[in-house]
């Protein structure tokens, strides 16, 4: 493994897990306006109680799932930005002439 290709695999790996995080934070925020906005329809009391409930899961739920489609995305764009190394040219037919 070249020095350019160790390179290639650090900054990959920073730049999934960066968008990991960053979808994560997302996803929990969706998923809890989400969840919270299906407590709209309970009275005064009903409605704190049902937000209480359901924040830890939607936190859990929503940036588990952020975080992995963040990673997979961020990995899949820093492949396609990072340039790969020279590849080493083949002897096709060419090579076989003389």
């Amino acid at each position: 493994m070249t020095n350019d290709q160790r390179k290639r695999i650090i900054v990959c790996t920073l730049v999934a897990l960066g968008a990991g995080c960053v979808g994560a934070i997302a996803g929990g925020q969706i998923s809890i306006w989400v969840h919270q906005h299906n407590c709209q329809q309970y009275a005064w009391g009903g409605k704190e109680i049902c937000q209480a409930w359901v924040t830890p899961g939607a936190i859990w739920q929503g940036s588990t799932t952020g975080f992995w489609v963040g990673e997979v995305i961020g990995a899949l764009l820093s492949g396609l930005a990072t340039p790969r190394g020279a590849r080493k040219e083949s002897r096709g037919a060419e090579g076989l002439r003389g």
